[in-house]
């Protein structure tokens, strides 16, 4: 909508992707959709071979840390072997080109801050090298595909770029994410499950944001550097809980909507914490400040202001994704941990 790119965009269709969220561009001659697997490398070469790209944006990624909990291999799968698969496809292509399509190739690789850890209360943000300390499966998986995105580079001269971001939230998130949960379950009445005492501490980045600093990065980014993406909005997820609430509650939803008459906050309940829950993200953005000029535009107050507008204007949207297979994963991950009701 904003460049004059083509995009060809590869994936899956895993539990989580759906054609759904991409109607608006699906007629658009600027996108191009290519149902494949990154971990097939024949896929992927053909790919490579047939569109010629000048650059590639790797997002493909299993993201969720509770799912990496109870199913790790496929976070290994996926986020390991299917970046060394794309890896080796876009190393071949890239080998192939003449001098000019090699300097102006780039390979961009969309990592996560949980790579790094967690912090302190007090403790300083992250920077690009701050050294990693990965606590889950996910965030193991992320940071094991972070260190062949440099090997790559350094060992072959692949021009590469990495970006780090803090959570993301905005239109179009699946529903086993912390603000869509949040919002769906307090339509439906479900209790509202916070883990621990919601003391936990995130940076919050709107979505839309984090696109236009992917853009940034990889037109003005220097390759074989590390830009972190922030939102520069810390805040405890029982913080955004109830603003997520409040929102509701001044909105007043109707259409079947079943909040309490005392409030949605009432829905709140706290349930045992997940194995190995870092405390705190914070991420330092200045050297995406200072070297490219990006910084984000939209308030955590106005985006999510719009975040929630938009899963209420959009219930069509969310039952189509709210597939057999995501509803018996809800079950496993709260009743058989017995936390019944959600």
């Amino acid at each position: 909508r904003d460049t004059d790119c083509q995009v060809i965009n590869v994936d899956k269709l895993t539990y989580a992707g759906n054609l759904d969220s991409l109607s608006e561009i699906m007629s658009s001659p600027g996108h191009i959709f290519e149902q494949e697997d990154i971990c097939d490398g024949k896929a992927m070469e053909r790919i490579f071979a047939q569109y010629q790209p000048d650059a590639v944006m790797h997002l493909a990624a299993e993201s969720h840390v509770d799912r990496s909990i109870t199913g790790p291999a496929e976070f290994i799968q996926t986020n390991v072997l299917g970046t060394y698969n794309l890896l080796e496809a876009a190393r071949n292509f890239w080998s192939g080109l003449d001098e000019q399509g090699r300097a102006r190739f780039r390979f961009l690789h969309v990592s996560t801050d949980e790579a790094y850890g967690d912090l302190r209360p007090d403790d300083q943000p992250f920077t690009e090298e701050t050294p990693y300390l990965p606590s889950s499966p996910y965030s193991a998986s992320k940071a094991s595909s972070d260190h062949l995105i440099r090997a790559w580079n350094r060992t072959y001269g692949l021009p590469v770029l990495i970006t780090n971001c803090s959570n993301n939230y905005g239109p179009y998130q699946f529903p086993e994410k912390l603000i869509p949960l949040m919002i769906l379950n307090a339509l439906e009445g479900k209790p509202l499950p916070v883990y621990g005492k919601g003391e936990n501490i995130r940076d919050w980045l709107y979505v839309q944001d984090h696109a236009r600093a992917l853009h940034t990065v990889l037109v003005k980014g220097r390759p074989g550097r590390t830009y972190n993406i922030g939102g520069n909005c810390e805040k405890q997820n029982i913080e955004v809980v109830r603003t997520i609430c409040d929102i509701l509650d001044e909105m007043k939803p109707a259409n079947g909507c079943r909040i309490p008459t005392a409030g949605c906050r009432e829905l709140i309940t706290f349930v045992p914490d997940r194995p190995g829950h870092d405390l705190r993200y914070a991420i330092n953005d200045t050297r995406i400040r200072r070297e490219l000029g990006w910084f984000p535009q939209e308030s955590f107050a106005s985006g999510l202001q719009k975040t929630v507008k938009w899963y209420l204007d959009n219930p069509q949207w969310v039952e189509r994704v709210r597939t057999g297979a995501y509803r018996e994963w809800i079950r496993a991950n709260y009743e058989m941990q017995g936390r019944e009701g959600f």
